[in-house]
């Protein structure tokens, strides 16, 4: 397997996310935009706008190769004196639905190379309801830890937890939303659980988490776009995007870094909503949903 294989492969799963998203939207349909990286390679960012369920999506492909950055030398402890060159790829999807009772999702799966031969994949998933269905949840995590334990038993919990510490809103004391699985720095040939992963095994691994978007949000956008909702709900949807912006631009590492790196802004600062609130001091009332909501948005909710 090269990294050919690897690109030909996320560059098919945007394809078939972008047509089960359309399919089951109804009437949205993405746009292209082609774009070249000033380091070399480029991408082509697919979006969709003001569909029948989704508000905002994207579907990014990119592949980017160049010298690696001071700033990632300096985090993978790399000689400053090295000629050191890498190649990255991968698929990054986020959707903003229409519907207030429709969930934000969130996936990213890629994989990173450099000119001395190491290799690692990265990537997760994870769901951002703004009311929590317990119903959906579980389904969620279950499906999660059914694509895990296909390939190392061990993965769901451990990345479970981590995606739990990674979107983490701190100054807010509350997670993004309910999790999901988030993992990065898996490289092949270390030994775990009792056993060597293969760069052949971890990739399909990957897949198996690329392929899960589909079902996964088809089935939430089937299931909830005809919901009815209020008005009082949509300002509350209004007021979950807006942490979730908070959560991108003060915390996410790879917005942070591909802004300092001097990234593409449009594909960095695709996955925010078109419309989020802020309003000050708001406090949901006692016996809400909306404070419902709240309650399940901490660590450590065993799901399934």
């Amino acid at each position: 397997m090269t990294i050919k294989d690897i690109e030909l492969f996320f560059k098919n799963l945007q394809e078939r996310i972008c047509q089960s998203v359309e399919n089951e939207d109804g009437t949205g349909k993405f746009r292209e935009d082609l774009w070249e990286h000033h380091s070399g390679g480029g991408g082509r960012t697919r979006l969709i706008q003001n569909g029948s369920v989704i508000e905002k999506g994207g579907v990014n492909f990119s592949k980017v190769t160049g010298e690696v950055h001071p700033r990632l030398r300096q985090q993978m402890n790399l000689n400053e004196n090295d000629d050191f060159h890498f190649t990255a790829t991968g698929v990054s999807i986020v959707m903003h639905p229409q519907n207030p009772h429709v969930p934000i999702i969130h996936m990213n799966v890629r994989y990173f190379e450099l000119s001395n031969g190491t290799c690692w994949f990265g990537g997760g998933i994870d769901l951002t309801p703004h009311y929590v269905d317990q119903e959906d949840a579980k389904a969620f995590h279950t499906h999660l830890k059914s694509a895990c334990d296909k390939h190392y038993p061990t993965f769901y919990q451990k990345f479970k937890s981590w995606a739990d510490d990674y979107f983490y809103i701190p100054h807010r004391n509350e997670t993004r939303g309910i999790g999901g699985i988030f993992f990065d720095y898996l490289k092949p040939d270390e030994a775990g659980n009792g056993q060597n992963r293969s760069k052949d095994e971890l990739f399909a691994f990957v897949k198996e988490i690329g392929e899960s978007f589909g079902p996964i949000y088809v089935s939430f956008m089937k299931k909830h776009r005809n919901d009815v909702f209020t008005e009082e709900e949509k300002q509350w949807q209004y007021l979950r995007r807006g942490r979730y912006v908070e959560f991108n631009l003060v915390w996410d590492r790879g917005t942070k870094f591909g802004l300092e790196t001097n990234g593409r802004t449009e594909s960095i600062l695709m996955s925010l909503p078109p419309q989020a609130n802020w309003e000050y001091n708001f406090s949901p009332e006692e016996g809400s949903k909306e404070a419902e909501t709240l309650r399940w948005l901490r660590k450590g909710v065993e799901w399934c």
